[in-house]
């Protein structure tokens, strides 16, 4: 047999590779020179949507593509062989990150194909008329659409759980809304809007006093919050790579091992499978049941290297920042007298705001021209926009990247607002 290639992936330190930045404990995070697409001057404040990708994601990409590509779990030659291991490395990665066991991590498309997957796999095949689905009024859309889905397909019914007038899940109603008939609850662990963060652990405690299964959406929550399956005690965790400083393409499914094992497969197809002939197929067993197809390899690395990242400056430490510049941003959009501002004051990583008389994607286009990047629009949560009571809201979101400077370019922004729009 031929040498055996160099490592793909040298083993971490213990907690991930140290960033590039400044990482003194005493220190505010100044991590930007970490981003090669922040230029000087531009403040990006739209990480909810998507968020930037540090050099070390860049190259674990481009290494996974460069020098080091090849097939995972079929080819018998030494550099496929490598591959798989380094790809099957990003999945124990990623069940460390969020306290699970490596072979309860499914590797999908994103948090909403991973949502689909529950919804069609377990709720699909377990529900039927007169059972019900308890949501939130806060969810994505990716959240609330593939339940209306099995719903419809299968005679189910959704309800509903209002807001506290903080904006957050008011668990008090879930508790006594939900009944016996709810076989599923999904809500979402950080509001994509409002940045109001769940109790987990008590939506869990009542979810399960009643029967029901609960899954959390945690995209908000994994690059802003150290998370802990075991701990949170829920059925299902969904999350996407690319808002965790990772790339598109890649996301995570974890679920307790009992249920994957008893779910059918989503999808059909290569790699998925035991044995295949004509009269019958029998499948792999979980995870590999529902990764059909050749998967997103490279994504996985690059994943992994975004948990080595942010496990390397701190998760707890990343939330301190975010909270700090979220109580900056509030108190500078405050002291505008036309703007309303969303969620409680707490929020992780998240300020929503409307300003009298002036549409978000005004705010957005000028604030643009301002070299300040946020959201405009409904942010894929109408639902939340009827019931906050406007079309739309400006939101701006922070991230490793950003610091103070960010917070007054914003407020200088809003200043060219108002004197535009009087």
């Amino acid at each position: 047999m031929n040498a055996p290639y160099p490592p793909l992936h040298p083993p971490a330190a213990p907690g991930g590779p140290p960033p590039r930045g400044k990482l003194g404990e005493d220190k505010p995070l100044d991590l930007v020179a970490d981003f090669p697409a922040i230029p000087a001057g531009w403040s990006y404040l739209d990480t909810a949507a998507t968020s930037q990708k540090p050099q070390p994601v860049i190259d674990a990409i481009a290494r996974g593509y460069d020098t080091t590509y090849a097939t995972v779990h079929r080819g018998v030659y030494q550099r496929s062989a490598d591959m798989t291991l380094a790809y099957e490395a990003a999945r124990a990665t990623t069940a460390r990150f969020i306290g699970a066991q490596a072979g309860d991590i499914v590797f999908v498309r994103g948090a909403t194909e991973a949502i689909n997957l529950v919804a069609h796999s377990f709720a699909g095949h377990r529900l039927k008329p007169g059972d019900r689905i308890l949501l939130s009024q806060l969810e994505h859309h990716s959240n609330i659409v593939p339940w209306q889905m099995v719903a419809e397909r299968t005679g189910a019914a959704i309800d509903v759980v209002p807001l506290t007038p903080d904006h957050r899940i008011d668990l008090d109603a879930m508790a006594a809304m939900v009944t016996p008939a709810h076989r599923l609850v999904a809500l979402a662990h950080v509001s994509n809007v409002l940045g109001s963060v769940l109790d987990v652990a008590k939506a869990v405690e009542i979810a399960h006093a009643a029967g029901a299964k609960i899954l959390i959406d945690g995209c908000q929550a994994v690059a802003r919050l150290p998370v802990d399956v075991a701990t949170l005690g829920c059925d299902f965790y969904v999350f996407s790579g690319h808002k965790l400083y990772g790339p598109t393409g890649m996301g995570v499914l974890w679920a307790r091992a009992e249920l994957l094992d008893a779910m059918p497969p989503y999808q059909g197809g290569g790699s998925m499978i035991d044995r295949v002939t004509f009269e019958r197929t029998t499948y792999a067993p979980a995870p590999t049941r529902f990764e059909a197809g050749t998967p997103h390899i490279v994504g996985a690395l690059g994943l992994a290297a975004a948990i080595d990242y942010v496990t390397g400056i701190g998760l707890e430490r990343i939330h301190a920042h975010e909270t700090a510049l979220v109580a900056e941003a509030r108190a500078a959009l405050s002291r505008i007298n036309s703007v309303r501002l969303f969620g409680p004051a707490d929020s992780a990583g998240i300020v929503s705001f409307a300003v009298e008389g002036v549409h978000p994607h005004d705010i957005g286009t000028i604030l643009d021209e301002h070299r300040v990047a946020i959201r405009a629009g409904h942010h894929c949560a109408q639902p939340l926009m009827d019931v906050l009571g406007v079309p739309a809201t400006a939101r701006a979101s922070f991230g490793v990247y950003n610091g103070p400077d960010d917070v007054a370019a914003l407020a200088a922004g809003m200043e060219r607002v108002m004197r535009i729009f009087g």
